[in-house]
């Protein structure tokens, strides 16, 4: 097995994550976790033959957690947990969130703090390792406890039930296990408990989002910097005095991107059409506005960072001198990534509504310096990037209903049990739609940027913004007459995704 990713449950970071679930990095469990989780299964299966009450253990759940269960039905009390929790709602996420999500779940049960046999996250990873992924609908959670109907479609995969994903194609989970080389799981005591209570639906989603979220601030920063160049901007607000005088981490950084990535610009110089004292804000503020989204995104990933190596289902095993303690808590409930990632979803989305403005000031010929309307050489019999902007723009209104943050919502569930819960699950949703719609955004950006600096010649503009008009033009070609823009505009998409540009 190639350079393994080594779980433990303590030490997984967020870019293991992106290259366990795209990459397909094959992981395993350390030696250590799975000696740690065999010892304390075998401390709870000690416990059990006390017949007291425990949660989850030898208890209904939630609002039943005071009902006493036969030991003779402890087994058919974990499968059904899974059967009767598995009523995710809508589209299922997508294979790379599948995965990651399966990783984390992993990871979490790795921690030792569960009660569960080492064979549970053994599993997930021989499924992991394989291809295979569950088919977890995307909808469903309200975050606490934890995110309980995406993960019981986790758990459906174990049991062989329902439907699955082998390398991408939708099969049975029967067929995946056999893929992998399973058997149906027999869920123990608190096995089942143990694989749907906790947030890693959220956090899954929360991951990806925030990794592509950080591709697009550096993107904002060259991206904008092509459209200043287009516009013939200025780069005195980029001067690092002025970045000094007001220390924020995320501004400096992005300041000083669009400095070196307009270094040795010949446009200004060579072009005398253009007499502006200063630009419009969503040119002369990039620093403090990309470096605002810097700043949110860095606070996510520390969020998540924080969260993808925590225990968070319920109850907790913990070892002691001479045997163990169960105890039950709330680390399941989803509000430090539901606020977190409602602030992501805010971040992001900026992003895409300051590029939407810059769109507007190479499109509009009262504002561009003498490029043609819409950036079309014959305006008129050509409609140039008109309609592109349009769709840019509804895409940033979408981003901006999707900006409403879920964690202020609570909705009891549970007879009154549950009678606060994050909504994280929608916070994570939310977040990875608006991270989309803003690579769209950027990437039309970077389309009329480009026309527009193609228009300047024979001004040149600097080497590192040059450098990305060549790699656009490697596929894309200069639009001197309108053409099926949706395909340009595809060929873009997929460049700002490929990681190229930065």
């Amino acid at each position: 097995m190639k350079n393994p990713l080594v779980i433990d449950g303590h030490s997984l970071r967020i870019k293991d994550v992106v290259q366990v679930a795209k990459a397909h990095r094959p992981v395993v469990l350390h030696r250590d976790a799975l000696t740690t989780l065999n010892r304390v299964r075998a401390a709870v299966e000690q416990l059990l033959q006390e017949k007291k009450p425990f949660y989850g253990i030898n208890t209904g759940f939630g609002a039943l957690a005071e009902k006493s269960i036969p030991q003779s039905d402890l087994k058919k009390l974990q499968h059904h947990l899974i059967l009767s929790h598995a009523v995710g709602i809508g589209e299922p996420l997508s294979i790379n969130s599948a995965r990651a999500l399966m990783l984390l779940r992993a990871n979490a049960l790795a921690s030792g703090f569960s009660g569960c046999r080492g064979k549970i996250p053994e599993h997930l990873l021989t499924l992991l390792n394989a291809g295979c992924a569950p088919y977890v609908p995307c909808k469903g959670s309200v975050g606490a406890s934890g995110d309980l109907a995406p993960l019981a479609h986790l758990g459906l995969l174990l049991l062989g039930i329902g439907d699955a994903f082998v390398q991408g194609k939708l099969v049975s989970a029967k067929k995946a296990l056999q893929h992998a080389g399973l058997s149906p799981l027999i869920l123990e005591a608190k096995e089942g408990l143990s694989l749907i209570n906790g947030t890693q639906a959220m956090a899954a989603v929360g991951c990806l989002a925030v990794n592509d979220a950080e591709q697009l601030c550096l993107l904002a920063d060259i991206i904008g910097a092509c459209s200043l160049e287009a516009l013939m901007g200025i780069d005195i607000p980029f001067d690092p005095r002025i970045h000094k005088a007001r220390p924020h981490a995320g501004q400096a950084a992005s300041a000083k991107l669009l400095r070196a990535m307009l270094e040795g610009s010949q446009i200004r110089k060579q072009n005398i059409q253009c007499n502006k004292v200063q630009d419009a804000y969503s040119l002369r503020c990039m620093p403090q506005v990309h470096g605002a989204s810097r700043g949110a995104v860095a606070h996510v990933q520390d969020i998540l960072a924080c969260e993808i190596n925590s225990a968070t289902d319920n109850p907790l095993v913990f070892e002691r001198k001479h045997g163990i303690d169960v105890l039950s808590g709330g680390n399941f409930h989803g509000q430090p990534l539901a606020l977190a990632l409602d602030y992501l979803a805010i971040a992001t989305s900026e992003l895409a509504n300051i590029s939407e403005r810059r769109m507007e000031q190479m499109l509009n010929p009262n504002l561009s310096c003498g490029l043609p309307p819409f950036l079309a050489p014959q305006a008129g019999i050509n409609s140039g990037f008109m309609i592109m902007q349009v769709a840019a723009a509804s895409l940033v209104n979408e981003n901006k209903v999707l900006s409403h943050p879920a964690s202020t919502d609570s909705i009891p569930t549970s007879a009154n049990r549950e009678d606060h819960v994050s909504m994280g699950m929608t916070s994570a949703n939310k977040a990875a739609q608006i991270v989309e719609n803003t690579y769209i955004v950027l990437a039309t950006e970077l389309l009329m940027a480009c026309q527009g600096i193609d228009l300047r010649t024979p001004a040149k503009p600097s080497k590192r913004v040059r450098r990305v008009v060549e790699l656009v033009r490697a596929e894309i070609p200069f639009a001197p007459e309108d053409r099926l823009f949706s395909v340009d505009l595809k060929k873009a998409i997929a460049l700002c995704k490929s990681g190229v540009l930065t």
